[in-house]
């Protein structure tokens, strides 16, 4: 008779992790697994307790059990858990719409629900798509997009095809279909071996090249304003958003902002494009639109795009899109009570304040010997090592001194988790002063016991 196997064992036998090499994770005796959540912390079923140093990979907002969270999730389980919205509706994805058009830029005032960043990013993309076949005025075909180096907008195939991380992409290559690539205004590694603070914006000059050449086969422009996430907290130079939107204007190509990650107010503004006074044509929401309770997501769009699908039936102009959990009503109503706490806790208001103590601390984190560059935007921190400052040689991929640095961290009492070489701090935004203290020593001691 089998023995009873431990939670661990049976992780092991029968779960695959994302982003995992599973024979690294399997052969490790020392993986931890939560059990508990409460505030910015997480405690593992040994009773060992970490700061959520990362907000649950970029999601948490107001911490665990969130009491007001909690109880709008219960409300609303007593009424129905889900209905469709084929052919239906339900009452809080429509209030939760209502609040979605109020809060994002002013004149997108469309909202197609789905349940994670990938598919609302996929759903921008053929909104774009299909949106120029169906204008009168017959221009077109405009079947391509650009995209960015380093880019991430998801791991679904249409949001991988405008990716740009050869790491995640590569060996799909084969499936995916062809895009523009434009330079990512990566200052730190600049393309064109310009200097920070002597930027003439070549990237957005070979960016207006592209669209030059090529904007009667472009339907839009596929960006993270302000920070590309996933390609290593990649901080674009101030002014270069509202440049790309008028390159996008003065090129007839559509802007498709995808705010999964910088949007509820992870940059200091509700959403990123704000900080730039952008108005994208479509934006895909997700992450922390629940306060990362429950999967949701949503794709905003303008009535130009809208209409452009508004017909009669025999047309056939429908957007053929949608999920069997589309406008799911729990996930609809935790995100209109995370909106509400947004307003009447200040939370923007107290971002603000915490970005800058969370500059001044990281002033000292430059003078680390193998730190190469700092990157912050409001609570986005990326803290890139390297193997030679001077050079800005990277360390080896097969060394992980990022994985390396992240688990002397948890050693000390918080989770964090790298992007290659870049180590990512994203607390959860109402995280206190003292609480960001800690967590910036524990980072910095555990940055300098791995590196020096």
């Amino acid at each position: 008779m089998q023995k009873d196997l431990t939670l661990l064992e049976k992780d092991k036998r029968y779960l695959w992790h994302p982003f995992t090499q599973m024979k690294e994770w399997v052969e490790d005796c020392e993986q931890i697994i939560i059990e508990r959540g409460e505030g910015i912390k997480l405690w593992d079923t040994q009773g060992r307790e970490y700061y959520d140093g990362v907000s649950s990979i970029w999601l948490n907002v107001h911490g665990h059990r969130k009491k007001e969270l909690d109880d709008a999730l219960k409300e609303q389980i007593d009424k129905v858990a889900h209905s469709t919205m084929l052919g239906l509706s339900n009452v809080p994805a429509i209030e939760l719409a209502e609040k979605l058009v109020e809060i994002t830029p002013e004149g997108l005032n469309k909202v197609f629900y789905s349940d994670s960043g990938s598919t609302a990013v996929e759903i921008g993309l053929k909104m774009a798509f299909q949106y120029w076949q169906q204008l009168d005025e017959g221009v077109g075909p405009k079947d391509k997009f650009i995209t960015l180096e380093n880019a991430y907008h998801g791991d679904t195939v249409g949001s991988v095809s405008v990716g740009g991380i050869d790491l995640f992409h590569k060996v799909y290559n084969p499936l995916l279909f062809k895009t523009y690539q434009a330079p990512s205004p990566y200052c730190y590694r600049c393309s064109f071996g310009e200097e920070e603070g002597d930027c003439s914006f070549s990237c957005i000059k070979k960016l207006e090249e592209i669209m030059d050449e090529n904007s009667h086969r472009i339907a839009a422009l596929v960006i993270e304003p302000l920070v590309q996430g996933a390609g290593g907290m990649i901080t674009a130079p101030e002014g270069y958003l509202a440049k790309a939107r008028d390159l996008c204007d003065k090129y007839n190509i559509l802007m498709i902002a995808d705010e999964v990650a910088v949007g509820f107010g992870r940059t200091g503004n509700l959403f990123a494009c704000e900080g730039e006074g952008v108005v994208p044509d479509i934006m895909a929401i997700a992450k922390g639109i629940t306060g990362g309770y429950l999967p949701l997501s949503a794709t905003l769009t303008t009535d130009k795009v809208y209409k452009a699908f508004y017909d009669d039936y025999k047309t056939q102009k429908t957007f053929f899109h949608g999920h069997s959990y589309t406008g799911n009503p729990l996930a609809c109503a935790v995100a209109i009570e995370n909106i509400d706490l947004f307003e009447r806790q200040d939370i923007i208001g107290g971002v603000k304040k915490k970005t800058e103590l969370i500059e001044s601390k990281l002033e000292r984190f430059k003078e680390i010997t193998h730190i190469g560059d700092v990157r912050q935007k409001g609570l986005m921190v990326g803290i890139e090592i390297v193997k030679d400052k001077k050079t800005k040689k990277e360390y080896p991929w097969e060394e992980k001194m990022g994985v390396k640095v992240c688990m002397r961290a948890r050693e000390l009492g918080m989770i964090i988790r790298p992007l290659g070489n870049v180590v990512v701090f994203m607390p959860p935004l109402v995280s206190k002063e003292e609480e960001l203290v800690e967590m910036m020593e524990i980072l910095y001691q555990a940055i300098i016991d791995v590196t020096l």
